[in-house]
Formats: C-alpha cells, sequence, structure tokens
C-alpha cells in the first residue's frame, strides 16, 4: 500500500481535494461567469508590426502583442490571427512565455494562464495552453504540457504530453471555495 497514514485521514485528504478541484473547475459554467459577456465585446488586437496576408486570411502581428477582449487580455511575442467569413475565427500567441487573465464575475477573482503558446478559439470560447501550461484560479494552479480550457462549460484537460513530467495540481488552503447560486426551491 502506497499510503501510511489511516483510512479517515486518507478519506479526508480526497473529499478536500476533490473540493478543491470542483472549486477550480466549477466557477465557469455558472450563470454568473463574466465570460460570456467577455465573448460579445469586439477583439481588440495591437503589436508593434503586423502582416496581413489576404490570400491565407492570416495576420501575424510581432513584437509586443495583444488581444483584449472584454476583461479577457492574452499577451505575448507573436500572434497569429486566422480570419473566416470577414470573423476571427483563431489567435495563436506565442511568448516567454504568453499570458491570459481574465476577470469573473461575483467576486470570484482572475482566472490565470501562461504557457509557450495560447491558442483562443473565438467561437468555441476556447482556450488551448501548449508548453509547460500553467492556470490558476483562486490560488490553486493545475499544471501540465497542455491544458485544454473549454470557457463555456468550465471543463478543464491537462495533459503532461510525451515529457516524463505529469500533470501537477497545487491547491492553496487559504483560497476561497467557489459559490454556487441557486435558487430558492421549498
Amino acid at each position: 500500500m502506497f499510503y501510511r497514514g489511516s483510512l479517515r485521514s486518507l478519506d479526508t485528504f480526497l473529499r478536500t481535494g476533490c473540493a478543491l478541484l470542483f472549486a477550480l473547475v466549477s466557477t465557469a459554467p455558472m450563470p454568473s461567469f463574466a465570460l460570456r459577456t467577455d465573448a460579445e465585446q469586439p477583439i481588440h488586437i495591437e503589436g508593434d508590426n503586423a502582416e496581413i496576408d489576404q490570400a491565407s486570411e492570416t495576420i501575424v502581428y510581432t513584437g509586443t502583442v495583444q488581444v483584449a477582449q472584454g476583461t479577457m487580455r492574452v499577451l505575448g511575442d507573436r500572434m497569429v490571427v486566422k480570419i473566416s467569413d470577414d470573423q476571427v475565427e483563431e489567435i495563436t500567441t506565442q511568448g516567454s512565455p504568453a499570458r491570459y487573465k481574465q476577470t469573473l464575475e461575483d467576486n470570484q477573482g482572475d482566472v490565470e494562464a501562461e504557457a509557450d503558446a495560447i491558442i483562443y478559439h473565438t467561437s468555441k470560447e476556447r482556450i488551448y495552453l501548449q508548453g509547460g501550461a500553467v492556470l490558476t484560479q483562486m490560488g490553486n494552479k493545475l499544471m501540465g504540457e497542455s491544458i485544454h480550457y473549454d470557457i463555456v462549460n468550465g471543463a478543464v484537460d491537462a495533459n503532461a504530453g510525451k515529457s516524463s513530467s505529469r500533470v501537477r495540481m497545487t491547491f492553496d488552503p487559504n483560497s476561497q471555495p467557489a459559490t454556487i447560486k441557486r435558487d430558492n426551491q421549498e
């Protein structure tokens, strides 16, 4: 047996871990989650230089680059914007590292991320973190080689990739658990 503590301690550890994991990933699907309104905001993109290729419907920004949409910010060194039917379809940001931040409603704080590359699928409202990925919310961290974050559904999928490292999670005991708002039922 790998665990040397009592069964009660193991049960407490597992319950606490599950509760904290739920708190980390469960804030996204709540009706008060700010990301839905962010997705309705205009997308602002800027960089030191821009190169437009109309044939491939691609814009490449270099230098200090930033995308902003509502409270969402993605920062990096290079950004490739793919456009389809005059709409931004995908934004890939590379950096050392590239960074993502978005404010949540109802005093839930911010969700932050960093990775070698951040891919934002605008219509699907998904963020893919690739290379040294870290996702942080309420002081809790999820780390892996890649992390897929479904903004709308609050689903998170982390992968260690081919590296010898593993997917890791760090729980901050001082973080406040997510509050779930429910309609009054009697």
